[in-house]
């Protein structure tokens, strides 16, 4: 697997400090789970990060602020950091930790809903409402109607190819899109291509019997 597409230096940065949202932490942590390449970023930034805080002297907590602290450490928080896992060989599932508990299980459950737009959607919960995450589904040989985006989008390939103008994406790549990217992305012949989506706003169609229809697909 030759993944060329990554997310941004600041993207990788935010998820290694904790400070990216549900949506955004989930399709960071599955292209870690297929890259090597920015899995090893990480633990490098992890690492620079755990030496920063080694060498700051610590400051005494005051009773009730210790009473805090231990409270917020013992109690399981309700969507807390989705950890990432390297595929094992010997498995090969099409969809990584942490998406296959977001699935519940592999892409061969996925109960997909058609749209419409000649692609298919499976909405995936999360305990944030910061983003929409999705599974998309393009069949072989199809486009997407071309669209810009009123935000961030990150679209991760889980199986199959896409293209569009700033090049072609594989199992594994991530394209991280925003407003002054319009695109119209094209499945490649012969099997269908699935990817996670998470959006932070509606996107921005060009067509008008696109934009009339959107309002009924929540894309």
């Amino acid at each position: 697997m030759n993944i060329n597409h990554h997310p941004s230096e600041a993207l990788l940065l935010d998820y290694a400090s904790g400070a990216l949202g549900e949506g955004w932490s989930v399709a960071i942590a599955t292209h870690l789970a297929l890259c090597p390449t920015c899995r090893q970023a990480v633990r490098d930034m992890e690492a620079i990060g755990a030496a920063l805080l080694e060498g700051l002297k610590p400051a005494p907590l005051s009773g009730n602020m210790k009473h805090d602290v231990s409270t917020v450490l013992s109690t399981p928080q309700d969507g807390e950091e989705t950890s990432f896992s390297p595929i094992a060989a010997s498995a090969r599932p099409d969809l990584p930790e942490p998406l296959r508990r977001y699935v519940g299980g592999d892409l061969d459950q996925v109960p997909w809903r058609r749209l419409g737009l000649g692609a298919y959607q499976c909405l995936l919960p999360t305990v944030e409402d910061e983003t929409v995450v999705r599974l998309l589904r393009i069949p072989a040989g199809k486009l997407v109607p071309s669209h810009s985006h009123g935000g961030l989008e990150l679209t991760l390939v889980l199986h199959g190819e896409f293209s569009d103008s700033t090049g072609s994406y594989v199992r594994g790549d991530l394209q991280e899109a925003d407003g002054s990217l319009e695109h119209q992305p094209h499945a490649a012949d012969g099997e269908d291509c699935i990817c996670l989506a998470v959006t932070d706003s509606p996107l921005r169609f060009s067509s008008r019997a696109a934009r009339m229809v959107q309002p009924f697909i929540g894309i």
